[in-house]
């Protein structure tokens, strides 16, 4: 089907940018052969070294599978769980497969929504490619994750406002957007930061990175001696 074809089909239906961008993608993947397996996403150092040099906020780099494959420290301790019980942290899995996530997300309803409607347009993209494995992965271990998938929403959310229940901290009210990542297709960068709204939350960041995101010190790669054998010899 040409272009000249689905654009008309897309104006008819009235889609919006997402929803036509979809509907491309579906076109495509009709026509195109399932790819090979692919191989890890690896980010740049220099990437990362920009995700370290934001202190105040969290930052993470996401797949349009919902992979995390990069962080900064109060990234990695805002979504420590994720970190802490995945070998490759993924955030549709805690969505759907982790029961403290319904704790964690303020509205886990609208949050599952979401992750379900961004699998679908990520399926779309690139067929065959980590994202049908999960969505088969979640589909079969998740009914509320299958629900959804039959819904057929899509979705692409590049900015907005999540409320989250730290366990240490407390409620954190926060902004977020979404910024491409040049020459890596699907990916972004996530930038958290305080809903003006909710000045507390400011403070909450501060108190996330003085418990899991303290900056170390030259002494914690060093192995320190052992003063308690010196006092048992004396």
């Amino acid at each position: 089907m040409s272009d000249e074809v689905l654009a008309a089909i897309a104006r008819a239906l009235q889609l919006d940018e997402t929803e036509r961008t979809h509907l491309f993608d579906l076109a495509r993947a009709a026509s195109t052969p399932r790819p090979a397996r692919q191989a890890p996403v690896r980010v740049p150092v220099a990437l990362q070294q920009l995700l370290d040099a934001i202190v105040h906020a969290p930052a993470v780099i996401q797949t349009g599978s919902l992979d995390i494959v990069a962080a900064n420290d109060l990234g990695r301790a805002l979504y420590r769980r994720v970190f802490e019980t995945q070998e490759q942290p993924n955030l549709a899995r805690y969505v759907f497969l982790d029961e403290n996530a319904v704790r964690f997300f303020g509205d886990w309803d609208a949050i599952a929504d979401d992750a379900a409607a961004m699998l679908r347009v990520e399926v779309a993209r690139a067929p065959g490619g980590p994202a049908q494995r999960l969505v088969d992965e979640l589909t079969e271990a998740s009914d509320a994750f299958a629900r959804r998938w039959r819904v057929h929403d899509v979705a692409d959310h590049r900015r907005g406002v999540k409320l989250v229940h730290d366990p240490d901290v407390g409620p954190l009210h926060l902004r977020y957007e979404a910024l491409e990542v040049t020459g890596m297709p699907g990916t972004r960068l996530f930038g958290y930061t305080p809903d003006p709204d909710h000045p507390a939350t400011r403070d909450g960041l501060r108190l996330l990175s003085s418990l899991h995101a303290a900056p170390r010190t030259s002494q914690d790669h060093v192995q320190q001696p052992d003063h308690t054998r010196g006092k048992a010899a004396r």
